[in-house]
């Protein structure tokens, strides 16, 4: 078998060879993103623990969070949404580039998870006729990859969008909250362990994983942590995500 599946790798990589999305380049084996531009791909090193935001220096809790405490304990999120990745989930998320996703899905597997891992990871839903639109949930396409990796179980029917709201990314913090308010269920007679993480593709001010972890609260789920690809560098700066 063994020997079958590196046959097949040294076929498709002569057929089909990788190529970096980004430049044209080559890509480097099992990635279509040369070396160049992986390297440029800011991560999220030096960040709040409790939502991710991207700081000079590592601190415990930011003074956004000190100021709005968070419904959820920790947050993961490796890269910051910035150049070149903000172009990759760009196509990815609204220009149906699922090579893009595979390439965003791929880098977020190679990260180490620096928090407690959960009994069970959901995502944000998008509204019936936004999948419709769009074809495919682009948070569950980033989940399911990273789930095998971390064999973990991984739900899509657990959170609900019940209610279809405004696009997120020309709101203010305040209002993406509003935005957001009453616009998730739980599943009819879901039941959910005592810890799990909710996953987003980008995470800017936090109100959609916000709502969710609320919902999830109040269903009785002791710990909630917030997982999303990247973090936008400030509540205040627009993005693409929640």
């Amino acid at each position: 078998m063994d020997a079958l599946m590196t046959s097949w790798r040294r076929l498709r990589h002569f057929v089909l060879p990788w190529r970096c999305l980004l430049c044209g380049a080559a890509g480097t084996e099992g990635l279509d993103l040369c070396a160049d531009c992986a390297a440029e791909l800011p991560r999220n090193r030096s960040c709040c623990a409790r939502c991710a935001l991207p700081l000079a220096t590592p601190a415990a809790c930011c003074g956004e969070c000190q100021r709005r405490t968070p419904p959820w304990e920790a947050a993961w999120a490796p890269f910051r949404y910035g150049w070149p990745l903000d172009r990759l989930e760009a196509r990815y998320k609204f220009g149906a580039d699922l090579a893009a996703g595979r390439v965003l899905s791929t880098l977020w597997r190679c990260e180490p998870c620096p928090v407690e891992l959960p009994q069970l990871l959901l995502t944000v839903p998008l509204h019936r006729s936004r999948l419709r639109q769009r074809g495919y949930n682009q948070a569950l396409e980033l989940a399911r990859p990273l789930a095998r990796e971390l064999a973990l179980p991984l739900r899509q029917d657990a959170l609900q969008r019940v209610r279809r709201t405004a696009a997120q990314t020309e709101l203010d913090a305040r209002g993406r909250r509003r935005n957001m308010r009453g616009a998730f269920v739980l599943g009819a007679d879901v039941a959910l362990p005592a810890h799990v993480a909710i996953l987003d593709d980008v995470m800017t001010t936090g109100a959609t994983l916000a709502e969710c972890a609320r919902v999830v609260r109040r269903a009785g789920v002791q710990r909630v942590d917030v997982w999303a690809l990247a973090r936008a560098p400030s509540p205040r700066v627009s993005g693409p995500g929640d």
